[in-house]
């Protein structure tokens, strides 16, 4: 069986400076890791941003997942390929770039497998970008474990900010699954080995100075907000931030390199930028903004995904991300797949492969209230498109396809994983429609679902420069965390919230208008929590929830579209660095393990030296 792995080592790739030629760079723009992948330095792009008007964002979003996935990556990856290939027989479509996450090795060693699509929709070279890349995690790594070691150091020397050992928030952090860190005693050294306490590690993807690298706009709002990280409390409960240990400018440091986007190319040599990658559940799930940027300013389309699906990733995409950089889709595409709504309409998932015309129609629920929301709320054209697997019918399909053209939803099948961007066309096609306005628009087509509710309207001001919302050098001070000026599409943007809503009337507004929730849990401790952020002068931050994704409640066995259930949380933590407040609702882990049977067992590398097992 030829694997992903086959299919990337046998793709004849083109040059990096070839790639960042066809964007409109000189070789002395970019800074080459190898021959195949590069970093784009941020004052290029901040050049090229004041040279070119923006291109327009396509966001690709799911319905809530199988445990397989339902191939987003793949997806984003054949719709860049499609649109490129739209653009060789009709040159005025313009050019598509990608703008995607890095995949964490932990994820890679574990079950779920790498971050670089599949099939014949790849981002290669694969085996670098699944495994180290350009080293970029590591960095975060180090910046992250740097100010937990500050901190101790701090405490170990005097605590002169009289840091409370009981309430210290960072965590140190890794980049694989490793149960055995979940839960740990530190400290045990002695009177040289800093203050006995119980701590727990994190993945990388889950720090904040993850979600901080990936929302900073210049190397200044990286440092601006790497000083604003809250590390721990003072036992007369001050917030204690990395700036008051003096960490910044070193963290700041260790990052300056890695805040560059990575360029790389996919199997038809589309430009794709891969850079960051915070966890979907416990942050906002979205590549860094400097890259979603970086291919707004270089090309005519830019192909990005959101974690998950768009109860999660699109939800936080566009209330979060969006309304920080003042950015905002021309067209969202919706990822289905047959087997996904077999699953939301009743079928194990063991049998998902099994042809039922009928339970892919009782699916539906989950599909068309993703579509609503996107529609009805954020005021956005989806276009659903059906992944196609080879044990799909060609009855199932069409009953899927006349279902959602009855409401006034455009759907087509794609084939991108077996065929690449040529398996891609009517998706593209699709997209291009609807982003100049020909497809169905916020509550039009008959049938449509009626409105729960209208969105917010965004600002309306006008700012070419990319890095909106940032700081630049000389400065004397950032904006307030998640405002932004706004710039071309953004000012259409509609939220689910106002920011100056009260924390927990922002956290009741998602689980009722997004999750079709009857109301939310708030327990004593949590509602103390939000009073203190409050106080502390964080009430005007969005919330990130942090949930299952298998289900639109907090319960992953609800399937569909459940109504009236509750939202549980069971904590809500402060991110000031990246700006906003995490809430977690339901079960949440930071710190994955491996299965029984890892993909790590199958990974070797030949006496040639090439890597064999990664997909």
């Amino acid at each position: 069986m030829t694997t992903d792995m086959d299919i990337a080592l046998s793709a004849e790739l083109d040059p990096i400076v070839d790639i960042a030629a066809g964007l409109g760079l000189d070789a002395q723009d970019i800074i080459p890791h190898g021959w195949t992948k590069a970093k784009v330095p941020i004052d290029v792009l901040d050049q090229a941003s004041a040279d070119a008007e923006d291109g327009r964002l396509i966001l690709v979003t799911a319905m809530s997942p199988t445990p397989a996935g339902e191939g987003k990556t793949t997806t984003s990856i054949g719709l860049a390929d499609g649109l490129n290939e739209l653009a060789r027989a009709n040159p005025d479509i313009g050019k598509a770039v990608l703008a995607l996450r890095e995949p964490s090795m932990g994820p890679v060693f574990g079950m779920k497998g790498g971050a670089a699509g599949g099939g014949y929709a790849q981002v290669v070279p694969m085996e670098d970008i699944n495994l180290h890349f350009t080293g970029d995690f590591a960095a975060i790594a180090a910046a992250n474990n740097l100010a937990a070691t500050m901190l101790d150091n701090h405490i170990h020397f005097g605590n002169d900010l009289d840091v409370d050992p009981r309430r210290i928030h960072i965590r140190r952090v890794v980049d694989l699954n490793d149960r055995a860190l979940r839960g740990v005693v530190v400290g045990l050294g002695g009177i040289n080995g800093g203050v006995p306490r119980e701590d727990a590690f994190d993945i990388v993807v889950a720090s904040e100075v993850m979600a901080v690298f990936c929302l900073a706009t210049s190397l200044a709002d990286l440092k601006e907000r790497l000083g604003r990280i809250v590390l721990a409390h003072s036992r007369g409960r001050a917030p204690i931030t990395v700036d008051d240990i003096g960490a910044a400018g070193a963290m700041t440091a260790l990052l300056r390199n890695a805040l560059a986007p990575n360029l790389v190319q996919t199997l038809e040599h589309s430009p794709a930028f891969i850079h960051g990658g915070p966890f979907a559940n416990i942050a906002h799930g979205c590549n860094s903004l400097l890259a979603t940027k970086a291919g707004l300013a270089l090309g005519d389309w830019v192909v990005t995904e959101a974690g998950f699906g768009a109860d999660l990733g699109a939800e936080k995409f566009l209330d979060i991300k969006c309304r920080t950089a003042g950015i905002w889709p021309s067209a969202v595409v919706v990822v289905a797949t047959l087997r996904a709504l077999k699953y939301h309409g009743g079928v194990d998932v063991k049998g998902v492969n099994s042809p039922d015309v009928s339970a892919v129609l009782e699916g539906m629920s989950n599909l068309e209230l993703h579509c609503t929301n996107l529609r009805e709320i954020y005021g956005l054209t989806p276009v659903v498109c059906f992944n196609r697997f080879p044990t799909d019918t060609d009855e199932e399909m069409a009953a899927a396809i006349s279902h959602l053209d009855g409401i006034g939803v455009a759907a087509v099948e794609s084939t991108h994983w077996a065929d690449g961007g040529q398996g891609a066309l009517a998706l593209a096609e699709a997209v291009v429609e609807a982003a100049s306005g020909g497809g169905a628009s916020a509550g039009a087509g008959e049938g449509a679902h009626a409105s729960r509710g209208g969105g917010t309207a965004g600002p309306a001001v006008e700012d070419g420069s990319l890095f909106v919302g940032g700081v630049a050098a000389g400065d004397a001070e950032a904006p307030p965390a998640g405002t932004a000026s706004v710039s071309g599409a953004a000012s259409r943007a509609r939220y689910s919230y106002e920011l100056d809503q009260p924390l927990e009337e922002k956290i009741r507004t998602i689980a009722q208008r997004i999750y079709q929730a009857k109301d939310v849990d708030l327990p004593t401790a949590v509602k103390r929590k939000l009073k203190q952020f409050t106080e502390e002068g964080y009430g005007d931050a969005p919330v990130c929830i942090a949930k299952t994704q298998y289900s639109l409640s907090t319960d992953a066995s609800l399937r569909g579209a459940p109504t009236g259930h509750i939202i549980e949380v069971k904590d809500v933590r402060l991110a000031a660095g990246a700006g906003f407040v995490v809430v977690i609702a339901g079960d949440i882990m930071t710190m994955p393990g491996l299965p029984k049977e890892p993909s790590a067992l199958k990974i070797d590398v030949t006496e040639d030296g090439n890597i064999t097992g990664l997909f």
